[in-house]
């Protein structure tokens, strides 16, 4: 072979190299999905159907029934806490939302003192958003963002997103809303004047146009879209068409709900019947006059409202993916910021005559209502038992679902960190020891990912930890110590065997005193390790502040 054949030939297997390399670049980046995370706010447990719920919601069942429904995944008992740890994939303490964040008005917000209760997004944790984008992803947000007020360093665009319409706020009128709980696009105010603005319709429409802008910039590169609703928050409002479907369903009381729920849910195989329906002391419906009963059956029916028009609304952005030939890799993570809310007194709040009307803000359905929505869990949003942590979490993903698991139950348990692992198992993305030269904590969470394939090993052997406003729990296993501050300050602990009581009826911690140490131990180690303030010493502050 002459001198310059050999020269060819070496040239053609160089340059077949390169184009096989770069064509399996090119699939490994083809393979990475487009990552969309959908939140609720304060919905019950068991209020969509794929959950046992009444509340006619074919999208999520649909997502459900194609993909995987997680029946023990817990969140963070409270709205920004559980955003905090969502987004950062640590801890809220870590995060700096020990609390809350610091409201439009200084009404609960207070700085401790230290960095793990500053009100606002800490600097030394990284977003999802923050590790996507510089992993080759666009990052859109839509709806709710309640991680900052006063801090625009700490808003979405200073935060790794690169398109961010809703508010900034914990809640805001679905109609009109008005300052200070505006919208906004980017880091601007936006003025609304449309009569028929709607934000669940609003958030929903803002996601699908900024998925077709970025994919209009660059068709090859995946999306991450964080859609964080505000439905079914307070105040209660929504479309009269969606109303009237709900008017009068709920004639019958709440006790009866829970108990039609409950038997659904045995049913369904959600849960153990020999899981006791919680008891809470909840007024009894016979005992409303029936003026009384027609108005709270107008409260659930509106709730139930916001929660169908959400759902409606899932369904438009599932079709439009699936338009664009985006359905198949594009992973939907679906799940709800905390449990049921039983702010705002037993039966609701605000006045009578602003339901189904575009006013008001602090409208709510009661504690009555919400002890139905968390059936048949206990307690609520802002407490650590199991109807203030646990959630419904539906994930669906054609490409990456293993078919043969596809409509199936997963019932091992996850957490919120879980979230953040999952994302950069899924972009081949790692946390980045130094961002923006702040130093940054690791993420407390375990990829989902081996689940998806099939796996039925355990993810979690380690203990998982909750600590909000003095509630606190442990889970480790099939056990679970909590704690509710209400029942004696920082001292109080409760013990539980999860998949023989889930319902938490029956209290261990006298006849199982080893366990109960081993894990108060547990609790204890990392409350100092993470900077948990006693809720006691929290309360001498607020009184000071006062």
């Amino acid at each position: 072979m002459s001198i310059l054949k050999i020269k060819l030939f070496t040239i053609s297997i160089l340059f077949l190299n390169t184009s096989c390399n770069v064509k399996n670049k090119t699939i490994t980046k083809k393979k990475r999905p487009n990552i969309i995370l959908i939140m609720s706010d304060d919905m019950g447990y068991s209020d969509i159907a794929p959950y046992g719920g009444e509340i006619n919601t074919p999208n999520l069942s649909s997502l459900a029934q194609n993909g995987l429904k997680f029946t023990q995944f817990y969140n963070s008992a409270r709205c920004s806490a559980t955003r905090a740890s969502l987004l950062t994939g640590t801890y809220p303490h870590e995060a700096g939302i020990g609390h809350h964040t610091n409201p439009p008005s200084d009404i609960s917000g207070h700085n401790y003192g230290t960095p793990e209760y500053a009100g606002k997004l800490s600097s030394n944790v990284v977003t999802i958003a923050e590790v996507l984008k510089e992993s080759g992803f666009s990052t859109i947000i839509s709806g709710k963002w309640h991680l900052s007020f006063f801090d625009k360093k700490q808003w979405p665009l200073q935060r790794g997103f690169e398109k961010f319409y809703g508010t900034i706020a914990g809640a805001c009128n679905y109609f009109k809303p008005e300052a200070p709980r505006l919208i906004f696009e980017g880091n601007n105010e936006i003025n609304i004047s449309n009569p028929n603005y709607y934000t669940t319709d609003a958030f929903t429409n803002k996601a699908i146009e900024f998925i077709d802008e970025v994919k209009d910039q660059n068709n090859e590169k995946p999306f991450f879209l964080y859609l964080s609703y505000n439905a079914p928050h307070w105040p209660l409002q929504a479309p009269k068409q969606d109303i009237d479907k709900y008017r009068g369903n709920y004639l019958k009381g709440w006790e009866t709900l829970r108990e039609e729920r409950y038997n659904r849910m045995i049913e369904m195989g959600l849960i153990d019947p020999l899981w006791k329906l919680s008891y809470d002391d909840i007024i009894s419906w016979n005992s409303l006059s029936k003026e009384k009963r027609k108005e709270m059956d107008l409260r659930m029916a509106i709730y139930a409202a916001m929660v169908d028009r959400m759902d409606q609304n899932i369904g438009r952005l599932v079709k439009y993916l699936k338009r664009k030939k985006l359905y198949d890799n594009t992973i939907i993570m679906f799940l709800n910021d905390n449990g049921a809310c039983a702010e705002n007194d037993m039966l609701g709040s605000g006045p009578k005559e602003q339901l189904e009307t575009k006013e008001g803000f602090l409208l709510s359905y009661g504690k009555a209502w919400a002890n139905a929505s968390n059936t048949p869990y206990r307690s609520y949003k802002h407490w650590t038992h199991e109807g203030g942590i646990g959630t419904p979490f539906i994930v669906h993903w054609p490409d990456g679902i293993s078919k043969d698991l596809k409509g199936s139950t997963v019932n091992q348990y996850g957490f919120l960190p879980d979230i953040m692992a999952t994302c950069l198992d899924l972009a081949n993305a790692k946390i980045p020891e130094i961002f923006n030269g702040n130093k940054i904590k690791n993420h407390s969470g375990k990829s989902l990912n081996p689940i998806f394939k099939g796996s039925k090993e355990q993810i979690h052997k380690e203990p998982i930890f909750w600590e909000h406003e003095g509630n606190k729990a442990v889970r480790l296993g099939d056990y679970k110590l909590v704690q509710d501050w209400e029942k004696g300050i920082d001292d109080n602990w409760e013990l539980y065997n999860i998949s023989k009581d889930r319902t938490e009826q029956n209290n261990l911690i006298d006849s199982l005193p080893n366990k109960s140490k081993e894990m108060i131990s547990m609790y204890n180690d990392w409350a100092e390790k993470i900077g948990v303030i006693p809720w006691s010493k929290i309360q001498e502050i607020r009184k000071g502040n006062k």
